[in-house]
């Protein structure tokens, strides 16, 4: 399938929704060295529409590791569930910081799934929210 073109006032619409996270990892894009990317939660090859309300910024490597997937394996059921979709959920209900808010630790297995698929505590990840924390910049919300 060709790549579909979003346009640049689609893509903002989508930036300002975030609130320029990556509606996974909660990364930054003002702090990051790489640009985000707008993705498709549902891909268009199964059927997901080119609309907003199917659309999500997500930064490069969370987007990298979901690619098409909708599903992943809860490490604590070992059971195929959801991953998180940021327009039908709210992170909050399947995701908190941890007590030095620079672990994201999944509540549910929808939240565990996505952790361990996106691996949303990647290294630099978490030595950004270090850095950031510091200053009084995370967590973003």
């Amino acid at each position: 399938m060709a790549r579909v073109k979003i346009s640049d006032a689609v893509k903002k619409q989508v930036i300002d929704r975030a609130k320029g996270l990556c509606e996974y990892c909660r990364s930054q894009l003002k702090y990051s060295p790489n640009n985000f990317e707008v993705e498709h939660v549902f891909p268009l090859f199964l059927g997901g529409a080119n609309t907003l309300e199917n659309l999500a910024l997500a930064c490069p490597q969370c987007n990298g590791h979901k690619s098409t997937k909708t599903q992943a394996i809860d490490p604590v059921s070992e059971k195929l569930v959801a991953l998180f979709h940021p327009r039908q959920m709210v992170w909050a209900d399947h995701f908190v910081w941890q007590d030095d808010t620079l672990q994201m630790v999944g509540t549910t297995a929808i939240g565990r799934a996505t952790v361990s698929l996106l691996q949303t505590n990647r290294p630099h990840v978490v030595n950004l929210r270090q850095l950031l924390s510091q200053q009084g910049l995370h967590p973003p919300d």
